[in-house]
């Protein structure tokens, strides 16, 4: 357990890191879709890394009511 606690530290590290890389951090309005930009790339940011190239299709959000 103490090695996932660890993994999971430095998965998140590596993450923050990618998203700073990107200046997501500071060049980046501050919106619900910048702050899930910067959550899914603290995510996905160390399989770039990696070598992978994981991407989010079909995001569909409904429209605000009038």
């Amino acid at each position: 357990m103490r090695y996932a606690g660890v993994l999971l530290a430095i998965w998140l590290i590596i993450g923050a890191i990618a998203v700073a890389q990107r200046g997501y951090f500071t060049n980046s309005p501050q919106t619900c879709a910048s702050a899930g930009t910067i959550a899914l790339t603290v995510i996905a940011g160390p399989l770039n890394y990696a070598g992978l190239n994981p991407s989010v299709s079909r995001c569909n959000i409904p429209q605000p009511s009038n």
